[in-house]
C-alpha cells in the first residue's frame, strides 16, 4: 500500500485544531504547535507568523471539516423539512465525528472571545456563527416554501432557538458531561419543529 505524504501545513492544523477543541484559541500557541508535531518554533513560524495567523487559519481548518460530515449529508436530501433536518442531526455532535477530542472548535470560541474586543480573531469567528446561522435560515424558508412549516414562522426566532439548543447540548456534553445531553437535545429540536409545522 503506498504511503500517504501529509504536508507539513496540514500536520499542523490537525496538531492545532485537536488543541483547540480541548483548549481553545488561547490554548494554542506556536511553541506548543511545534512541540505536538516535533518540530522547532522557527519551523512552525515558517508556515504562520502569529497566533493571530495560526488561530485564523485553524478556525478555515475546521470549516473544511464540517463541509463532508455536516453539510454534505444534508444536502443530498430533498429540499425542505427532511434537509433541515439532516442539517441539524449532523450538526449536533459533530466533533467526536471529525476525531477531535474536544467539542466544537467554534462554540468554545463563542465562549473564550465573548468579552474580547473586536480584532481579526473573533471577526473570523462571527463570520463563521452568522454564516451558518444563515444557512439554516435559508433552509427553513425552504421548509416553508414547501409548506411543511408555517407560513407566518419568525425564521429568525427559530433559527435563534436552534442555536440556543445547540449550545446547550455543548454545555451539557463538554462540560457538564451528562449522558442524556445527546436525548434531551433531540427531544428539544423536535418540540420545536412540531410547533413550528401547519
Amino acid at each position: 500500500m503506498p504511503k500517504v505524504l501529509v504536508k507539513t501545513s496540514d500536520r499542523l492544523l490537525d496538531a492545532g485544531l485537536a488543541l483547540i477543541s480541548q483548549d481553545g484559541l488561547s490554548g494554542v500557541t506556536l511553541g506548543r504547535l511545534a512541540d505536538q508535531v516535533g518540530m522547532s518554533k522557527s519551523g512552525v513560524f515558517a508556515h504562520f507568523r502569529s497566533k493571530v495567523e495560526v488561530q485564523i487559519a485553524l478556525l478555515d481548518h475546521s470549516s473544511k471539516l464540517v463541509g463532508p460530515l455536516v453539510l454534505e449529508p444534508a444536502m443530498r436530501e430533498p429540499v425542505g423539512l427532511r434537509r433541515l433536518c439532516a442539517l441539524i442531526e449532523s450538526w449536533f455532535g459533530w466533533a467526536p465525528r471529525a476525531g477531535l477530542p474536544g467539542g466544537c472548535p467554534v462554540a468554545a470560541a463563542m465562549f473564550e472571545l465573548d468579552d474580547v474586543e473586536d480584532g481579526p480573531v473573533r471577526d473570523k469567528v462571527l463570520e463563521m456563527e452568522r454564516g451558518f446561522r444563515e444557512l439554516l435560515g435559508q433552509l427553513v424558508r425552504d421548509a416553508i416554501a414547501t409548506g411543511e412549516l408555517r407560513a407566518e414562522l419568525d425564521v429568525e426566532q427559530l433559527v435563534w432557538e436552534l442555536c440556543g439548543i445547540y449550545l446547550g447540548h455543548h454545555v451539557s456534553s463538554r462540560f457538564v458531561r451528562d449522558p442524556e445531553a445527546d436525548a434531551r437535545a433531540r427531544v428539544a429540536v423536535q418540540a420545536l419543529l412540531e410547533r413550528a409545522k401547519p
